[in-house]
């Protein structure tokens, strides 16, 4: 979720706490004021009916309110109990309404010429379900315009506001170690964005260091082990010609020149693999796998023949990625390799080409291999003494330089490598 829109999320809710109680306190609060209020006006009118009996004793005689907001009922003198007047809410049938409605109703106690009287009078309450209903639109409304306001301002005002701090991760996100990019620079008075902007570049000025340093010292070793690994290589060669060698001196000359090969490739690859993990592979363009996949199956053809194994190609879909040509191609060779070397004779491999995937499935070994562990370096059959064991570690190490998720399982006796390709 973007940090604008996570923002809006954040405030939304708390909005809608802070509004609910709000609403509460403010309808309690509202309520108490329109009692207050007519109370008030029922004192008023109490004390106005008080001053009209002293000049009209006939309103004594106003038993029900009919047209009157006022009763008076005369009580006995046992029965006096000069009381506090009393309010209370209640509900009186309504003849305009058709329907009992809320009313507020004042009881009081008053004396005229030696004889005591009760006297209520009435006045119309709003009802609660009308106020609260007129309440929660308002709120409702409320909420929705400051919901809006918030979204302007987050996506036409913090937005201007964040414009720095999204060009500072924008930097970061195309920058390359391997190219001569110039330090970030923003356009911004914030305090937090300029130290920002400077810790990025600190970071990358330090990390572009490492990153020449290791690119050199791999480059350097590996160009420096190459050079005596290829003397030694042709000097052993060299006395493999002579004829005053006997067959175990010959054989153990052969032995040498194969351990000293086995070293240069492993050379090649550990240098393969540091190239990828500091993605020094910039240039990308659309790769067909199945056009590379085919290649390969022809390349390995005499071999496979020659361990009468079956290979089929099953495509679905023609795939097509965008990577560099010289990584789709080791990938792609390493897996098929893989499913060749570890195979039995008069085996099977089957390639599956589908919608954004590449499955590679071979018989081999009864049992299955440990997916935790598969795809580390040096992780290799005992048997196989020829194998470096990196050949997965780089298929895993491109893949995951690439985004692709490679998998591997063992169904009915057989081995399935797989690579899903991002859309």
């Amino acid at each position: 979720m973007r940090l604008l829109n996570q923002s809006l999320t954040y405030l939304s809710s708390a909005f809608l706490v802070i509004i609910g109680v709000w609403s509460i306190l403010f309808y309690i609060n509202i309520k108490d004021e329109i009692r207050d209020s007519i109370d008030d006006g029922l004192e008023n009118n109490k004390l106005l009916i008080y001053q009209k009996i002293k000049a009209d004793s006939t309103l004594l005689l106003q038993r029900e309110f009919g047209g009157n907001n006022f009763e008076i009922h005369p009580i006995s003198t046992q029965k006096v109990p000069f009381r506090k007047d009393v309010y209370k809410d209640t509900l009186m049938y309504r003849h305009n309404e058709d329907d009992l409605e809320p009313v507020r109703i004042l009881h009081a106690t008053f004396k005229h010429q030696n004889n005591y009287y009760r006297l209520k009078i009435i006045s119309s309450l709003i009802e609660e379900d009308d106020l609260i209903e007129d309440a929660s639109y308002s709120i409702f409304w409320l909420f929705i315009i400051l919901i809006a306001c918030i979204f302007i301002i987050n996506n036409f005002v913090l937005r201007k506001v964040w414009h720095p701090f999204y060009e500072i991760l924008n930097s970061l996100k195309n920058y390359r170690l391997n190219t001569n990019n110039s330090p970030i620079s923003v356009t911004t008075n914030t305090k937090e964005f300029i130290q920002l902007q400077d810790a990025s570049n600190a970071l990358i000025h330090h990390t572009k260091k490492a990153f020449i340093a290791q690119k050199e010292f791999t480059e350097n070793a590996s160009h420096e082990l190459q050079t005596p690994i290829a003397i030694i290589t042709n000097k052993l060669e060299l006395l493999l010609e002579s004829d005053h060698l006997n067959h175990d001196d010959a054989k153990t000359i052969s032995e040498v020149i194969q351990m000293t090969d086995r070293l240069k490739k492993l050379n090649k690859t550990l240098l393969l693999l540091t190239k990828i993990e500091n993605k020094q592979f910039i240039q990308q363009e659309g790769i067909s796998i199945n056009t590379i996949a085919k290649a390969h199956c022809q390349q390995f053809a005499e071999y496979t023949a020659f361990k009468h194994i079956e290979i089929k190609i099953e495509e679905a879909a023609n795939v097509q990625v965008q990577m560099n040509d010289s990584l789709a191609d080791i990938l792609i060779s390493n897996l098929i390799k893989n499913a060749i070397f570890h195979n039995i004779e008069h085996g099977k491999i089957i390639i599956l080409i589908t919608h954004q995937m590449f499955t590679i499935i071979n018989t081999g070994a009864k049992t299955a291999l440990d997916s935790k562990t598969i795809f580390n370096r040096f992780t290799k059959n005992e048997s196989k003494t020829q194998s470096t064991g990196l050949g997965l570690a780089v298929c895993k190490a491109i893949c995951d330089l690439y985004q692709f998720k490679l998998n591997y399982q063992f169904i009915q006796n057989e081995h399935h490598f797989s690579i899903h390709f991002k859309n």
